[in-house]
């Protein structure tokens, strides 16, 4: 099976995922960390590389940016258009490992939960290094080896789940790693897919209190350096 192919049949479940009580607060912390980090701002130039259907485009969006969203799937980058309508969102097809964008072209460039189908981890961050500008930011989330959830995706891989056999989870000190500069590492969503909505948010300002490093979602952030 092609790399595309294993997103095309997506689209629906990972919205329907998100539209659940649990999945609703997972994006809410999720999306937060990520522009807390990214600080998108009005008519800026931005680069959402595996942007699936735009559950996280349309938060950056609101702030004013420009964004192109690029994937290897076409359904679902049709339904990012849907979702993103009216607002300034374009979508290329294309391969995040090789980006057909000229260096220096985005003043932010952002991947979420793309980085876990990439083998070649540091080949992707360079890459996204490589279309940054100068003084510009890199952030990419993934899902952290170190979580209960991956632990979770692995025992659904071991059952044949056919998207979670071919992830790839890395640890806080592996996503620096793939950088070509330092940067910094975070971690969000602290609570578990089984555990009570009700109770999940003060499960993760507890975590975030702590500064755990074993939250689900693993952020990376850097800034281009300036020559």
């Amino acid at each position: 099976m092609e790399k595309a192919e294993l997103f095309d049949e997506w689209p629906e479940k990972y919205d329907q995922w998100f539209a659940t009580p649990i999945g609703l607060l997972v994006k809410k912390f999720e999306s937060e960390l990520l522009v807390n980090l990214l600080k998108p701002r009005p008519e800026e130039f931005v680069l959402d590389a595996g942007c699936g259907t735009g559950i996280f485009t349309l938060d950056l969006l609101s702030f004013g940016p420009r964004v192109i969203g690029v994937d290897l799937s076409l359904p679902v980058l049709l339904r990012a258009l849907e979702k993103t309508r009216g607002y300034a969102f374009e979508a290329v097809l294309a391969d995040m490992t090789r980006l057909p964008f000229l260096e220096n072209s985005f003043d932010r460039v952002v991947s979420v939960t793309a980085l876990e189908f990439i083998e070649n981890g540091k080949q992707a961050v360079e890459e996204l290094f490589r279309v940054t500008r100068e003084g510009g930011v890199v952030v990419v989330a993934t899902l952290n080896s170190l979580s209960p959830w991956a632990d979770r995706r692995r025992a659904e891989a071991k059952k044949g789940h056919t998207l979670f056999k071919k992830a790839i989870f890395r640890s806080p000190d592996e996503l620096l790693a793939l950088a070509p500069v330092g940067g910094v590492v975070t971690t969000a969503i602290h609570f578990r897919k089984e555990d009570d909505p009700a109770h999940a948010p003060e499960i993760e300002r507890e975590g975030q209190r702590k500064a755990l490093d074993t939250g689900a979602f693993l952020v990376g952030c850097w800034e281009k350096p300036k020559e």
